[in-house]
């Protein structure tokens, strides 16, 4: 069978292969050649660039894309900011919905309203008319039940985290959060999951990490993961890498399909809930937030990983959790070796409140972080949550992207989206601009977390780069000049025209958005 080729000429190819290319040949899934448009070989078909930028594309490191679509074609409630405005925008919603749908929302934040009282589980059930409901804080670590809802789970009185009054954190609320999610149609759910990859590949991302999770007394968790895994299989769409979050459960995670036994497996919750576990209490509230995982679970579970040969990793967000993570690691390495551990590219999702000692156990036994820029841009700085949760000096020091990278821990970058959005110029312009000077990163090391090192994350090292033998993974955008584009606070970010997976296009905005 004969190898079709492709040649993109006439446009601006970010390589350090060759640095002023401007034409890009493709055959097959590879790039097979870079260079000078007038030196550029006869091809099958040609695309004329007109000046844009060639990029590798982006890799999202750490996503829900269920959620996310959700979030995009569903009740978003991230622009509400009361307790009115949020139970307005839910009742008009649930008023065009069966009385035995589920109203699920997501997305709003107390720590941006003038008022942070939340509603009551009574207002709540007059909004949504008597039905089911359940609605996600947007660090997905805190949930508000309707009355419905709490009446179909009666063994939430007993967890952790449950109050009456509809507000659940802790174990109540990944209760009830699994259970909301089973009752999700799915034809609903394939359609979520649909949009949120075409949305993802219309930003020029060729790669989602998928953070998946059991579901306690349910099989809904399995069935979302190998769902969402066989669509992205199936179709011309961002190739989809799923982590599975379950303890010490290597051979089932292999089983499901998963690439790694990694992604939310939490060692705590998150510092707007108040359940990120610290060693220090929270500045605004009496208790040192919680963790789920000890350094004995840690050591387990990668000793059951290095078993499996499948990369390992945890959701660790407190100082206290990612001491122990770095705990149980050190132990594991005790009886797997330490060359074993460094050899499995073990991940620590998120990885915000870091000190030296911290990041010397990043760098001794080959951690990667996978970090979310965008929580910095959002909720970093003076006035903002961190400053609110934390006090001032922690939250300057929270996300030291410039830390970790200084001593050579590899970054890769995600959005945990729909927690924030999809975006990954947004990622790397936000780690660029750091409220935090100190921990900035430049804007080449920024895009290369975001791409190459998304990659490298998943122990993948010839993707991520456009050179010859490379995959042909790259993306097209409108900026009409070489090098990456103007990142400094308020800049207008590129905008995407194609996007490549393996040389198969799966955006091109010609088609696609008309």
């Amino acid at each position: 069978m004969t190898t079709k080729t492709t040649l993109y000429r006439n446009g601006h190819v970010l390589s350090p292969a060759y640095p002023t290319a401007t034409a890009i040949a493709i055959a097959g899934d590879t790039v097979s050649w870079l260079g000078d448009t007038a030196d550029a070989p006869a091809a099958d078909e040609v695309v004329d660039l007109e000046g844009s930028l060639v990029t590798p594309a982006f890799v999202d490191s750490h996503a829900h894309v269920t959620s996310t679509g959700s979030s995009l074609s569903g009740l978003h409630l991230g622009r509400v900011r009361s307790a009115t405005e949020l139970l307005d925008t839910v009742a008009a919603a649930a008023a065009g919905l069966p009385d035995t749908a589920i109203v699920l929302g997501q997305g709003w934040d107390e720590t941006e309203w003038e008022d942070p009282t939340l509603p009551t589980a009574a207002q709540l059930d007059r909004a949504v008319g008597g039905r089911r409901a359940y609605l996600n804080r947007t660090c997905g670590h805190t949930g508000i039940a309707s009355p419905a809802m709490l009446a179909e789970l009666p063994d939430l009185a007993g967890l952790a985290g449950y109050d009456a009054g509809g507000v659940l954190t802790l174990h109540a609320h990944r209760t009830a959060r699994t259970a909301a999610s089973a009752a999700i149609p799915d034809v609903q759910r394939r359609q979520w999951q649909h949009a949120a990859l075409k949305h993802a590949a219309s930003l020029g991302l060729a790669a989602i990490v998928e953070c998946g999770m059991p579901s306690p007394g349910s099989s809904a968790g399995e069935a979302d993961f190998t769902s969402l895994l066989a669509l992205a299989a199936s179709e011309e769409l961002p190739q989809v890498y799923g982590l599975w979050g379950e303890l010490s459960a290597a051979a089932k995670a292999r089983d499901l399909g998963a690439h790694g036994c990694a992604g939310d497996l939490s060692v705590d919750g998150s510092i707007g809930a108040h359940t990120a576990a610290l060693r220090d209490p929270y500045s605004d509230a009496d208790t040192g937030g919680h963790a789920y995982l000890s350094a004995e679970d840690v050591e387990q579970h990668i000793i059951n990983c290095a078993g499996h040969g499948m990369q390992g990793g945890f959701h660790a967000i407190g100082d206290q959790a990612i001491q122990n993570v770095i705990t149980g690691v050190a132990a594991a390495a005790q009886t797997v070796g330490i060359d074993t551990v460094r050899a499995g590219r073990h991940r620590v999702e998120h990885a915000e409140m870091l000190d030296k000692s911290l990041i010397a156990g990043f760098v001794a036994f080959g951690l990667y972080a996978s970090v979310q820029p965008s929580f910095d841009a959002r909720w970093g700085g003076a006035d903002a949550m961190y400053a609110t949760r934390l006090g001032a000096e922690r939250a300057l020091a929270s996300n030291p992207f410039g830390s970790l990278a200084g001593v050579g821990v590899p970054l890769a970058l995600g959005s945990d989206a729909p927690v924030t959005p999809l975006d990954p110029w947004g990622g790397v312009a936000a780690a660029v601009n750091h409220h935090n000077p100190v921990q900035r990163l430049s804007p080449t090391a920024a895009f290369a977390a975001h791409t190459r090192g998304g990659w490298r994350a998943l122990g993948i090292d010839d993707t991520g780069v456009l050179a010859p033998g490379c995959p042909a993974t790259l993306a097209v955008w409108d900026r009409r000049e070489p090098g990456l584009p103007d990142l400094t606070p308020h800049a207008e970010l590129p905008r995407c025209r194609r996007t490549l997976s393996a040389g198969v296009v799966i955006f091109n905005e010609e088609e696609d958005r008309s």
